[in-house]
């Protein structure tokens, strides 16, 4: 609600902080991000101080729903919202029943300005080629970047990289010499690319897909490291099949994401749309729409109902925590941010719940996490992690 009128915006403010607002008006406010970003605009030499004073008053309530309602969970925010950067470069932050508005400026426990604000991640890549070049995708100009197999590769406008076949190539599939190819994305990357069969794939930070250049058996058989997510080209007659280690996911036509990253507990394969087959060795399992599929590191293989937006929240620019634990959430900053972390003494119990956008500088994601007794150190590209408690 971008355009929201100023007038009725001061007045809401001004009867929050009365306690005279009505539910409606509350629940405007508690459902912020729904409904509209902050906008430079809506912060006037008027009304500042109105909002400066909600900000106080918002982290008191916080700051007491926390300790009542959660004393073994500390939550940044309602799982169902969202922190977004204003157009002030603002850091929203919604918890419990308000808004707590972050200033950029606002330097509170973490020492992170300068050369130590590392930038967010974006679309970063190297395909390698069948013949062993290589092609950096982050500067390759748009259009035709390499032809091999009867199919021209485009990088296009949107940064996507696309198999096209060639017009006029009317040598028979099978003549054809098929390679391999792989796109990689580094630590602090991620790049789409559409397969030659029409299949998009979307690949996470830190992750690998090798796939021919043309699909001409059977079978459409990819080789996946790290995480992507995945819509499949309909083809019944050619199953469509991931290799991620040591288990296999077959599909013919289907919506699914599979993080495989060798440093978490276990491979999870999660079906939005369709049905996939798992197979790990001897063992096998299918799953339906909103069920994810568990590979453990002793070959053990089982499934579960679960919540598909927050396995997806990374394709969609966000983290998003539902009970996780910190060094669960540090694996992913540490890849989408391309830095290593290290713990020093205890760390805390606490599950952490909430979304905040990839879009963030490291900063922004940190002095978040500093609410709950956490605490950065950043040099370089190295950050370690403490535990401050009674903060």
């Amino acid at each position: 609600m971008k355009d929201i009128d100023k007038q009725y915006f001061r007045e809401i403010l001004i009867r929050y902080r009365q306690r005279i607002a009505s539910a409606e008006e509350i629940r405007l406010l508690e459902s912020f991000y729904d409904l509209f970003d902050v906008n430079e605009d809506l912060i006037t030499e008027e009304n500042e101080e109105n909002f400066r004073e909600l900000q106080q008053s918002i982290k008191y309530q916080v700051d007491t729903s926390i300790d009542k309602e959660l004393p073994n969970t500390k939550r940044f925010f309602y799982r169902r919202l969202a922190i977004r950067l204003s157009a002030a470069a603002a850091i929203i932050l919604l918890v419990g029943s308000g808004i707590w508005f972050f200033s950029k400026t606002d330097q509170a426990t973490l020492n992170l300005q300068g050369k130590n604000n590392i930038a967010p991640g974006g679309n970063r890549a190297i395909l390698q080629l069948a013949n062993g070049s290589r092609i950096d995708l982050s500067t390759a100009n748009n259009g035709v970047i390499a032809r091999q197999s009867g199919m021209s590769i485009h990088k296009n406008k949107q940064g996507l990289l696309v198999y096209i076949a060639i017009t006029g190539d009317n040598s028979p599939a099978t003549d054809r010499s098929i390679g391999q190819n792989t796109i990689s994305t580094p630590k602090g990357g991620q790049y789409q690319v559409i397969l030659p069969d029409g299949t998009q794939v979307m690949l996470n930070a830190a992750s690998s897909l090798t796939y021919p250049v043309a699909f001409n058996g059977n079978e459409r058989l990819v080789k996946l490291s790290g995480e992507a997510y995945f819509e499949v080209a309909k083809d019944k007659l050619h199953p469509f099949k991931v290799n991620s280690g040591s288990q296999t996911v077959t599909v013919l036509g289907t919506h699914f994401n599979i993080n495989a990253y060798n440093d978490e507990v276990s491979v999870k394969t999660t079906l939005l749309e369709g049905s996939v087959e798992v197979t790990a060795g001897s063992s096998e399992t299918k799953i339906i729409p909103g069920q994810q599929a568990l590979l453990t590191a002793d070959g053990e293989l089982s499934k579960k109902t679960i919540d598909t937006d927050k396995e997806v929240a990374w394709k969609n620019g966000l983290f998003s925590f539902d009970g996780d634990d910190l060094k669960t959430i540090m694996r992913q900053i540490t890849r989408w941010y391309n830095v290593d972390v290290s713990y020093r003494g205890v760390l805390p119990d606490e599950k952490f719940y909430g979304e905040i956008t990839r879009s963030s500088k490291l900063a922004d994601v940190l002095r978040i996490m500093e609410i709950n007794n956490l605490h950065f150190e950043v040099e370089g590209r190295h950050l370690t992690v403490s535990y401050v408690a009674g903060k």
